[in-house]
């Protein structure tokens, strides 16, 4: 497994294909919704397995004074095997380069257990997101 920092246009059209497959097709999320405004400023991550498959991605942008992890997901062959930890861990690596001391994530409700794990801290009530429940967490880099 190998986690590149996206640099070239390929490889953001393989993060982009990873989050239709799983945001888009497995979750029901609108298009036009899963890819934003946002895009340009955001620094992309980019998970290749062994093979050299890409099989996970997210991203990081400013919030005022907060990085705001998103679009974290991975391929369902590849879930539950440790990758969704090294995201969040890289995206936070990246958020401490660019001077940030905090994160935030808008977290599906059903990951926020693992987000908990990761040291966050649930400080809303579920909202909806894209017609899924969330909750924001937030955590100290």
């Amino acid at each position: 497994m190998d986690v590149n920092r996206v640099t070239t246009k390929q490889q953001l059209e393989d993060a982009f294909a990873i989050r239709r497959t799983v945001f888009v097709e497995e979750q029901g999320v609108a298009l036009e919704v899963e890819f934003d405004q946002h895009e340009a400023e955001a620094e992309h991550i980019l998970v290749y397995s062994d093979e050299r498959q890409p099989i996970g991605t997210g991203r990081v942008r400013a919030i005022k004074d907060q990085a705001k992890l998103e679009r974290i997901c991975i391929l369902a062959p590849y879930r539950k095997h440790g990758l969704g930890k090294v995201i969040i861990e890289t995206l936070e690596q990246i958020a401490r380069e660019q001077g940030f001391t905090k994160a935030l994530i808008h977290g599906q409700t059903q990951a926020e257990g693992f987000y908990r794990k990761l040291g966050y801290v649930t400080n809303s009530e579920v909202f909806m997101e894209d017609g899924i429940p969330h909750v924001a967490l937030t955590k100290q880099l």
